[in-house]
């Protein structure tokens, strides 16, 4: 059997207002990257920018920093996306993170990766704030990638309970659903991962095992 190998893309944003830091949620990353590891994929990690990625503060502490190591070394000094080819990858993982609302939506080569995957038939998955790097995707017919896909996000209920929806470009679930996505939404908090063929997204922070899981299955069972 052929060596897996996943292409996970996190975001290069480090702020969401002055004094106000974002980036990546460090779990989101973390929590897939350990389970990748564990199945024995190879694992390419890359950024919209390069360099070093920025960890939302409030996702990175002591216990943290003990525990993913590994992962957080890759985000030291990670190669931009527009480098890095969607050939022979067969996965694409989208980790969430605040920063994510504000360089996935409309980075013309994120776009350009995605619609690469969803048209070569292999996984695409994201979760909680990472579905922003699908939500402008369109297909080479014109169609958005999401429309009529079943999909979830973090939702506009934890967007507020969080108190950052003020601060948002957009609210990740409105525009999902503008774009003709049938959003599946759970209560807050819960554990929801939704799988539409190979499109997987998960709805909130707690979800990057579980997402990531789904994303395993998909790839074993098409071994």
């Amino acid at each position: 059997m052929a060596q897996k190998r996943v292409l996970m893309v996190v975001t290069s944003h480090a702020q969401i207002t002055e004094g106000h830091p974002t980036g990546l949620w460090l779990s989101e990353f973390a929590e897939p990257y350990e389970i990748f590891k564990e199945r024995g994929f190879a694992i390419t990690v890359a950024s919209i920018k390069g360099g070093y990625v920025p960890i939302d503060p409030r996702s990175l502490n002591e216990e943290s920093k003990a525990k993913w190591p590994d992962a957080i070394r890759e985000l030291e000094a990670t190669p931009p996306l527009s480098e890095i080819s969607a050939e022979g990858f067969d996965a694409l993982f989208l980790p969430g993170g605040h920063g994510t609302m504000f360089d996935f939506p409309d980075d013309a080569v994120l776009q350009t990766r995605v619609r690469e995957f969803v048209e070569s038939d292999r996984v695409v998955a994201a979760v909680c704030h990472g579905p922003a790097g699908l939500v402008h995707v369109k297909l080479s017919s014109g169609e958005y990638l999401v429309k009529g896909k079943k999909v979830t996000s973090f939702t506009n209920e934890e967007e507020r309970a969080v108190q950052l929806d003020p601060y948002m470009p957009f609210l990740l679930e409105d525009r999902l659903r503008e774009n003709g996505a049938i959003f599946v939404a759970a209560p807050m908090w819960s554990n929801h991962v939704e799988v539409d063929g190979k499109l997987v997204t998960g709805q909130n922070p707690q979800l990057g095992e579980a997402t990531a899981k789904k994303v395993s299955e998909l790839l074993e069972a098409g071994s």
